[in-house]
Formats: structure tokens, sequence, C-alpha cells
């Protein structure tokens, strides 16, 4: 196993080799994410470029590669990769700059019309992925895939969050619901999937409005899935109705375009029930960074996260038993804090 020091010995040599061993350079973290991989600003003079780090025994960059190639094919701003080595993992990208979606549409002073542009151009990228983007050949979100997600749910949320143990009853409705879900992902058309299109993955660039990052989870699924992932984002809520309008508004591009002829009702219902998946999962991979990964801050973006799947648990009839367990699971508990008799990963 290689050290830390040896990783940043590497990655140094990488940016070396590849801008001029006699470049003078200055290497600083730009971000990291939920997985292995972590990126690096690199400075030399007037010029900046970004160094994805991907460990070879933990991050597999040929799927990235494949879909930056193909979100780029398709005009979408994808980063350029300017060079490679996949032996080592490491990556040398354009850099697409510091400004995330969810910092400025959290600000104070932020007004209506901005919001409405930043959400224009995020509708339009999804709509070129969707229509434009080769998608042979990727995986089906199909069954098992679906459902392995849900499972993280009572594994990581309910069991080893909240020390709640569903007794035989319970996983009757567990199951039923899960079954139930994937059904009504299944019936969707299905097309590029991003799996991860939200606030924090979109980057605000003067050119080509949003650049595009996080993608290398890329399947084949419901039409909705990256319509809730940015509309329910779990990281920033928005009013009900404003919802509502945006989701018609996307439903009419996508009957304009030939993807659907889904009437407002079949539509409103595949966006709701595929909701629901996305945040199941979602609440067991929170859990699961922290107790098995040791990263700190995703238990905050819990609250959210529960409210937007028991808003449509509660909604719809086929799921008032799935919500009426998920509220008994969270009673009395302060969902943020981990709880203290379960292990927890040193970060």
């Amino acid at each position: 196993m290689h050290s830390a020091t040896d990783r940043s010995e590497a990655l140094r040599r990488f940016v070396a080799a590849t801008l001029g061993d006699d470049q003078n350079f200055m290497l600083a973290p730009a971000s990291a994410d939920a997985s292995f991989r972590s990126y690096w600003r690199v400075r030399a003079g007037m010029q900046s470029w970004i160094v994805m780090d991907a460990p070879p025994d933990k991050e597999n960059l040929a799927p990235w590669l494949d879909i930056d190639q193909r979100l780029r094919a398709a005009g979408v701003n994808a980063p350029d990769v300017l060079a490679e080595d996949r032996d080592q993992g490491f990556l040398l990208l354009v850099d697409l700059g510091t400004r995330t979606y969810l910092p400025e549409l959290n600000a104070a002073n932020v007004d209506a019309s901005r919001v409405d542009k930043l959400y224009a151009d995020a509708f339009d990228a999804l709509l070129h992925m969707q229509t434009g983007v080769d998608a042979r050949g990727l995986p089906d979100y199909d069954r098992a895939r679906l459902v392995a997600e849900m499972e993280l749910l009572p594994e990581w949320f309910l069991t080893r969050h909240l020390g709640f143990v569903p007794n035989c009853e319970e996983w009757d409705i567990i199951e039923a619901t899960f079954t139930h879900l994937a059904n009504a992902a299944l019936e969707q058309p299905q097309r590029f999937v991003h799996r991860d299109y939200h606030s924090r993955n979109l980057m605000i660039v003067p050119e080509n409005n949003p650049g595009v990052i996080d993608f290398q989870d890329a399947v084949i699924g419901p039409i909705t899935y990256d319509l809730v992932s940015l509309l329910r984002d779990c990281y920033i809520e928005w009013p009900s109705a404003r919802v509502d309008a945006w989701v018609e508004q996307y439903r009419q591009r996508l009957i304009s375009t030939g993807v659907t002829d889904a009437d407002s009702a079949q539509f409103r219902r595949w966006f709701d029930l595929i909701g629901l998946q996305r945040h199941l999962k979602v609440l067991g991979i929170f859990c699961r960074l922290w107790y098995r990964d040791g990263k700190v801050g995703y238990l905050a973006d819990l609250p959210l996260t529960l409210r937007y799947a028991l808003s449509v648990a509660r909604a719809y009839s086929e799921f008032a038993e799935f919500a009426a367990l998920l509220e008994r699971a969270v009673a009395g508990r302060n969902i943020t804090h981990p709880r203290e008799d379960a292990a927890v990963a040193t970060p």
C-alpha cells in the first residue's frame, strides 16, 4: 500500500511531466466528493487546470472517460481531458472554475430571474443529455440495481443510524414498497441518466452553462430521474408551486422532442415515485458515508431528504404503511446526530 506522501509525489510528477519539467506550478485542493476521488487545482502563471486523483485500487477511470467523451460529443459542457495516466489514476482537465450552483442559489440576495436563468440552463443541458447523448452500451438502470440501492435504507439508515430493526411485518412493507417503486421506474421511457444531476455537480461558467461534473455512474434509466435530482435536490429546497411549474415546463419540452407523450398526471407520478426511490437510497448513502467512510457533513442533509421521502409516501395511498413505518423509526430522534453506540469510521 502506498502512503499519502507517495501519492502526492506521484501526482506532482504527473503534473510536471504534463506541463513541462521547467514549469513552476502550485497545487492546492480543489474539492473532494463522496467517492475516493479528489481534485487539485494547478496554477502556473495566469493559467490553471484541474487534476483528478483517482487511486486505481479504489476508482476506475474508464467509466468517467467514456461518459465525458459522450457528453462532450453531444455538446454538453463536461471537462475537456488534456492529459491522462490511467495506470496511476491521474487526469489533467480544463478548469471549469470554482462556482458551483449551490452557494449562489443559497445566497440571500439571489433574485428570481437569476434562479430561473440558472435552472433554464440546467434544463437545456438535461435535454441535450436525454436527446443527444449516445447511450448505447451503458448499463441499464434495471430492477436489480434499483432495489439494491433502496436496500441501503434499512441497512444504513434504519438499522445502523436509527437502531430500528424492522420486524417481519415491517420487512413485508419495505419489500412491497421497493417492488412498487422499481415497477414504476421501469414503466417510464428510458434515456441517458446522469444519476447525480444536482446543484453541487453543476458549475456556473461564462459559456455553455452549466459545466457538468461527477457523471461517471451514468446509466440508461427513467426520464424523470435527473429531473427529480435537480428539483428535489438534497442540498436545497424550493417551494412546491415552483417545482410544479418547472416539472410541467420540462414535460412539455420532452413531449415536443418526442421523448414521451405522458400527460401531466402520469408524468408527475413518475417524477414523485422515482424521487422516492432516489431519496430512500440517499438516506442510506448519507449514513454509510459517515459510519463506513468517516465523511463528515452528510448527516446534516438527512432531514431534507427524509422530508422529501415522507411527503411523497404520504401523498400516495399505496405507501401509507411505509410512511407510517418511517415515522415510527424516526420518532423522538434527532437524525442529524450519529448514533452513540454505533461504530464510526475514523476519517
